[in-house]
């Protein structure tokens, strides 16, 4: 594996709530994401999924152990260091879109980018190839409203894309969509992370993402409980067209 480390978590505990109530979501979790690979974490509802998600993406602190993004850990960081962290590295991609009804596609998508200080030029430019490169570049001006679930999940992950993110992280991208357009940000997301410059992991309860990853970890209660490597993920999967649907979404 030549592939570069760019995100690595060691024995990641977590405790949630106070008290009696007390909880450890996560016991002890360890993994590492590699460019040009999408990785898949799986597990029941409650397993420590999101939590871990939240805590590779900087959102959550764990209570114990250390989260390494490319050369720099988390550790004892402030919140607005983490923040600034999170804006430096990582993309995300979630369930419900997350889009601005009231903004068209390019300006949800230079949105991600106006907080990190780019000039206007530069937000249009960046915001307009991340379209492109999700075959969306006929929908730049369109309202989420007048866009199909596919074509806006597509817009959520053009806006990850933009800020040329070393890791994206996916919490149930396919889950809103039909089998179509799920396979189709399922494409794309193999895509972006076989170009050997960002890792993708996404958490999923969705067989039919199981054709594009490279490996699946599967997590359950709070605990990495097993590890499948693909060797031969997307080699017997056809490159999506990402245009194939233009003319009945237009």
């Amino acid at each position: 594996m030549n592939n570069p480390v760019v995100l690595e978590a060691v024995d990641i505990v977590k405790e949630l709530g106070e008290g009696a109530g007390r909880v450890r979501a996560l016991k002890g979790v360890s993994l590492s994401l590699r460019t040009g690979e999408l990785t898949l974490l799986m597990g029941p509802s409650g397993s420590g999924k999101t939590t871990l998600l939240s805590i590779l993406g900087c959102i959550l602190t764990p209570t114990s152990g250390t989260v390494r993004i490319k050369d720099e850990t988390t550790n004892g960081l402030t919140p607005e260091q983490l923040a600034d962290l999170r804006r430096r590295h990582i993309g995300f991609v979630f369930q419900s879109y997350n889009l601005f009804p009231t903004l068209t596609a390019l300006e949800n998508v230079r949105l991600a980018l106006d907080v990190r200080g780019m000039s206007h030029a530069e937000t249009i430019e960046r915001a307009e190839a991340a379209l492109k490169a999700v075959g969306l570049s006929h929908k730049l001006r369109s309202y989420p409203r007048n866009m199909s679930g596919g074509e806006q999940q597509r817009v959520a992950v053009a806006r990850a894309l933009a800020g040329a993110p070393t890791v994206i992280l996916a919490d149930e991208p396919t889950a809103a969509l039909d089998s179509e357009n799920g396979h189709a940000v399922m494409a794309l997301l193999a895509q972006i992370a076989r170009d050997r410059n960002h890792a993708v992991l996404a958490v999923t309860h969705d067989p039919r993402t199981h054709a594009y990853a490279d490996r699946i970890i599967r997590i359950e209660d709070g605990r990495i409980v097993g590890e499948e490597r693909r060797p031969e993920a997307g080699k017997n999967v056809k490159k999506y067209d990402l245009t194939r649907r233009r003319k009945a979404n237009a």
